[in-house]
């Protein structure tokens, strides 16, 4: 039973609305720094109007305003996530309701948050003054109101938002990695951009950046676009006028925002497009590549795994991005060893072995998972000549260079965008001073499967008797093709690949269970001879013997 199924039940059982002891309706969970010359009144939809919706049938189509105390950025994103309903109702469930017989006054969301998707439980009190919503709202439908109350629950109160990014709560909202590209003023680069992007399962919005510093006013521009939020680009397309000269159109998704509305000219164009009522229809609109380059400031991107982008329908036809993920700590005297300036340390910072089969485009994020005071993080990566199962020592890196180093920034991700060469390389995530501890995630996304493992110091160790395998053994010579793939040009294979081979090649999933990387590398312990920390093919066999 989920926290959410228990909250609720002892609700029912007491016949009592639930109030949420961890995120309390007070003035601190609104304010922390601050005190606001109102008080405020917290009220629940019921009493705020007769027939309150948590969710409709059209969650892209919900007029949003962000209210006197609210974020557009905030109301943006929450726009965009609408935009992809697949994403939608993963973090806004939509089996709650305030008509059912078992409501309870608590809501369940579903954020990205520390590198996993974490469900959030909220009451359904929210602030108002003089029966007015202060945040977030749309009309009498509440998924909007509540989903903030529960990111700001996340935050610790509704004013560490302002605080807040686009970029973090893209990715917070859609569990993909964000992105941003200056537009320039270039129309063909920005549009082979573009296209580049919208081929694989990435969602692209524009955004302009605001000039005004009302944190909870959108600046509208001449042409009705609203800075400081976010467009999703669906698609450019190339027409011809009535002059018979070629123009690309880009085809943008209106947001939810309340008074957004494009004024472009863009009629003479239309003629040619044969779906236009559809598009129309679907909130699109098309701005000419030369007007949104002058308009749009930024690309704001959202890189999304083939795993996470399944349930969306509009990414189904795209190329999906392969991922590789690993969680860990930097600890003080152990793995903190600080940026490349520190070189008697740096050696000490995990070191993620890359090894490409062939060259592709990347995306690498490092998040940190500290929200108040977070640290300065960033990342470098290095090229070896062969590939390695032991750590590299503090001459390795003071006699190469590094191929690629990311800007170091105490924002909640670091993300870099890149081309790498087949080959092997070596990366490593840090802080920017040394001795500084915090949990971390790392996400390598490319276009085509890589293999990624830690880098680990392994000790030597006694070696029990080990019975021989016979010559010949079709169940593991079935295998033998698995294991050459992952195995390196001495036909041997590491801890993390010995695990990568047990998943693939055990029965059940119970059995798969029992392999786990600590399991895999005290077998390689026992069975390697020579001390290299890897695992040879004969071996293998003499295990599957046992």
């Amino acid at each position: 039973m989920s926290i959410y199924e228990r909250l609720k039940a002892g609700c029912l059982k007491k016949k009592e609305l639930f109030e949420d002891p961890d995120f309390p309706a007070s003035q601190a969970s609104i304010f922390y720094h601050q005190t606001p010359p109102f008080q405020f009144v917290w009220k629940r939809p019921k009493d705020l109007c007769p027939d309150p919706l948590f969710v409709d049938d059209a969650p892209d189509k919900l007029p949003l305003a962000a209210g006197k105390l609210g974020d557009p950025w905030f109301v943006s994103c929450v726009g965009c996530l609408a935009s992809t309903r697949g994403l939608f109702y993963r973090v806004v469930p939509a089996d709650q309701t305030f008509s059912s017989p078992d409501y309870a006054g608590l809501f369940r969301f579903r954020i990205w948050w520390c590198g996993e998707w974490k469900e959030v439980v909220v009451d359904d009190q929210l602030p108002t003054v003089s029966n007015k919503l202060m945040f977030v709202h749309g009309a009498n439908t509440f998924w909007p109101c509540l989903l903030e109350k529960a990111y700001a629950k996340l935050h610790g109160s509704y004013e560490a938002l302002k605080y807040g990014t686009s970029l973090d709560c893209l990715a917070d909202l859609t569990g993909g990695i964000t992105e941003s590209v200056s537009v320039g003023y270039e129309s063909v680069h920005c549009a082979k951009v573009i296209n580049k992007l919208l081929k694989m399962t990435t969602v692209v919005t524009a955004i302009t950046q605001r000039q005004m510093q009302q944190r909870n006013a959108a600046e509208k521009l001449p042409n009705g676009i609203l800075a400081g939020i976010n467009y999703r680009v669906v698609e450019l397309q190339k027409v011809q006028t009535k002059d018979f000269v070629d123009i690309i159109l880009v085809w943008l998704r209106k947001p939810l925002y309340i008074d957004s509305e494009y004024k472009g000219q863009c009629e003479e164009y239309l003629h040619e497009i044969k779906d236009i009522n559809i598009r129309l229809g679907n909130d699109q609109f098309c701005m000419p590549l030369d007007e949104f380059v002058t308009t749009f400031t930024t690309l704001e991107i959202v890189h999304l795994d083939g795993d996470t982008s399944r349930a969306e329908t509009s990414l189904k036809s795209r190329d999906p991005w392969h991922v590789k993920l690993w969680h860990g700590h930097w600890q003080k005297g152990v793995n903190a060893g600080g940026c490349r300036n520190h070189s008697d340390t740096f050696h000490v910072n995990p070191q993620m072995q890359l090894i490409v089969g062939e060259a592709q485009d990347m995306v690498i994020c490092l998040s940190q998972h500290i929200v108040l005071e977070p640290r300065v993080i960033g990342f470098s990566v290095y090229q070896m000549s062969k590939p390695t199962s032991d750590v590299l020592g503090k001459s390795f890196f003071k006699i190469n260079k590094s191929i690629l180093n990311s800007p170091y920034s105490n924002s909640r991700q670091v993300s870099v965008r890149c081309h790498l060469e087949q080959g092997y390389f070596v990366l490593l995530p840090t802080t920017f001073e040394p001795c500084q501890e915090a949990n971390y995630t790392l996400r390598v996304l490319s276009t085509k499967p890589i293999r990624m493992k830690l880098l680990d110091c392994i000790p030597s160790s006694m070696k029990p008797a080990i019975i021989q395998a016979p010559i010949t053994n079709d169940k593991i010579s079935s295998y033998e093709a698995v294991f050459l793939r992952l195995a390196d040009e001495h036909k041997t294979i590491s801890a993390f690949e010995l695990l990568e081979l047990l998943e693939t090649c055990l029965p059940n999933d119970y059995v798969k269970s029992c392999a786990t990387l600590e399991v895999c590398r005290q077998i390689i312990l026992a069975l390697d001879k020579s001390g290299s920390g890897r695992l040879k093919y004969q071996d293998y066999k003499n295990l599957c013997a046992v």
